[in-house]
């Protein structure tokens, strides 16, 4: 189950879109959907909560929880709306289309996609531009 949550004003539109969008992307890569929690917020709190969980004195513009249990996917993913705004102002993007790319980065990496190294990073950006095109 895919449940979309608020910590801000900002609210999804035609979440059901969204849900059938990250289901199918999960089954594309061979994952049972189980609990996944988005929550959208601010940036104060997700800068605290990258302070408190993970010890980062950064702003970011999603932090991912994974609680998935071998191929069944569970996690929290939390996006500043905050940020989603300024990287559309900073990579002139679409809002819509940056929010959409962090949604789908979280559940990447529930399916095992990482970001650290040059290689790993380009490989998740395949995958983002991949299902970012099935949305769109």
């Amino acid at each position: 189950m895919i449940s979309f949550n608020t910590e801000t004003a900002f609210e999804l539109q035609d979440e059901a879109l969204f849900t059938d969008w990250i289901s199918q992307a999960l089954e594309d890569e061979e994952k049972s959907e189980g609990e996944i929690n988005y929550i959208f917020c601010d940036d104060e709190y997700l800068y605290e909560m990258n302070v408190k969980y993970l010890n980062h004195d950064t702003y970011t513009d999603v932090i991912s929880f994974d609680y998935s249990i071998g191929n069944e996917i569970h996690g929290d993913i939390y996006i500043s709306i905050d940020r989603v705004v300024e990287n559309a102002k900073e990579f002139n993007s679409e809002f819509i289309n940056e929010l959409q790319r962090v949604m789908i980065h979280g559940i990447l990496h529930f399916c095992g996609y990482k970001d650290k190294s040059e290689d790993e990073a380009k490989l998740m950006r395949h995958k983002e531009d991949f299902y970012l095109a099935k949305l769109n």
